[in-house]
């Protein structure tokens, strides 16, 4: 059982493209302890085009300047492991401060701890996790994303938070920091499987000009994941994960606004209008493969009441029916040989559809993304990258039809240590 720095998303991704090995190792008595993390910023432009109507502060042909951190927090993470009566025993903390501020004499910025577990267990039988860490569905989706390394979409809308989204909403579902009671297997000659119960979400989802409607999860999440890796000339992995949650308490509300980029909800007077429950369900299914610098990613998921961006956001219309939305995304890489530097370019489509009862015919948002990735040293990478994301809405009836775009042009770098 491997218990070292957990960065979750960051490491994987950043050992594949440069083969570092991330994180001081101490030796403290019978503990052994890891340090590690990230740290990194962008110089992002972002220009915004398309409909005026529901941009918020962004209108037609504005455009936004920001200093930020990319899809991935500034991190520093503490792990540690121990051999303890037959079993291997660990622990995971992190803090993720924000480097983002906006307003004069404020140097305060969004603080996140997104890892708090520990995990035992032993190499013949696997291991228990409890304790919150990176959520089960659609985890590997989010691993194999270049924008891991960058920037992605939304840098113009979300500067002085902890993140930008990346590919989030835009080709998959965010899989979240979540608290959560999991077992994963041992490694069966490349096979494996984690099952896990974890914390129910609460639901915000918007209705178009009626109103919105708000669910609460009275019941834990169940998630679950299978993966098969291999090893050769031809290296790669597929796996398939699933979620379902029940959610009940419905409730409406009016005045409600929505980002267009960052699918953020804000909500006006709600009461409870009805006492109903349903389930949110969703499965994914991808793969990637990867051949003398080559790399391919090819992903698709489909749910019902899921929702889009992150998990249960607009999952149900007004009366508490469920929507159906799906999400894929495809991307190509390729390692320079001698330099090192990663070239990649995706594209990826998250659908909402909407029921026959409403306005809302069916919501399209997708990316575009092309980066290069350069391991300037072991640890250091820069980082040049280009993304469009555009938003598509399509409304029945006498409802206008609306289309955004949000072009994006980063340059920084990111250290892993």
């Amino acid at each position: 059982m491997n218990t070292k720095l957990n960065v979750a998303v960051a490491a994987a991704l950043f050992a594949a493209a440069t083969g570092a090995q991330a994180g001081i190792i101490i030796p403290a008595g019978d503990w052994t302890l890891d340090i590690g993390g990230v740290v990194n910023a962008y110089y992002t432009h972002t220009s915004f085009s398309g409909d005026d109507a529901g941009e918020g502060e962004f209108g037609n042909g504005d455009s936004v300047n920001n200093i930020t951190t990319g899809l991935l927090p500034n991190y520093l993470s503490v792990s540690g492991k121990t051999r303890q009566n037959d079993l291997d025993v660990g622990f995971t903390i992190s803090i993720n401060p924000g480097a983002s501020t906006q307003n004069a004499g404020i140097q305060g910025a969004h603080q996140e701890n997104r890892q708090a577990f520990l995990t035992f267990g032993d190499a013949s039988w696997g291991s228990i996790k409890l304790g919150k860490d990176l959520g089960i569905y659609a985890s590997d989706a989010i691993l194999n994303d270049q924008t891991l390394l960058g920037v992605g979409s939304a840098a113009g809308s979300l500067a002085g938070n902890t993140t930008t989204l990346g590919r989030i909403g835009r080709g998959f579902m965010y899989a979240d920091w979540k608290s959560q009671v999991a077992y994963t297997s041992p490694n069966w000659n490349g096979f494996q499987f984690t099952a896990g119960v974890t914390q129910g979400w609460n639901a915000l989802a918007t209705a178009g000009s009626a109103g919105s409607t708000e669910r609460s999860g009275s019941q834990p999440a169940f998630e679950a994941k299978a993966s098969y890796e291999w090893t050769g000339d031809v290296a790669g992995k597929v796996w398939v994960s699933a979620i379902s949650q029940k959610v009940e308490g419905l409730t409406s509300a009016t005045g409600f606004t929505v980002d267009p980029i960052t699918g953020a909800v804000t909500a006006g007077a709600a009461s409870t209008v009805t006492s109903t429950s349903d389930r949110a369900n969703a499965w994914d299914i991808g793969t990637s493969v990867n051949l003398a610098g080559f790399g391919l990613v090819g992903y698709y998921g489909q749910g019902k009441g899921i929702g889009q961006t992150v998990q249960l956001l607009n999952g149900f219309d007004a009366t508490g029916k469920r929507r159906d939305s799906d999400q894929w995304y495809v991307q190509g890489s390729y390692v320079l040989p001698g330099v090192g530097t990663k070239l990649a370019a995706s594209y990826g489509r998250s659908t909402l559809e909407g029921n026959s009862s409403e306005a809302l015919d069916e919501l399209k948002q997708s990316l575009w993304v092309v980066g290069a990735y350069h391991p300037l040293t072991k640890h250091l990478n820069l980082v040049a990258e280009y993304s469009q994301a555009k938003d598509d809405t399509d409304n029945r009836g006498a409802a206008v039809d609306t289309d955004f775009k949000a072009k994006t042009v980063s340059l920084g770098a990111i250290l892993f240590f």
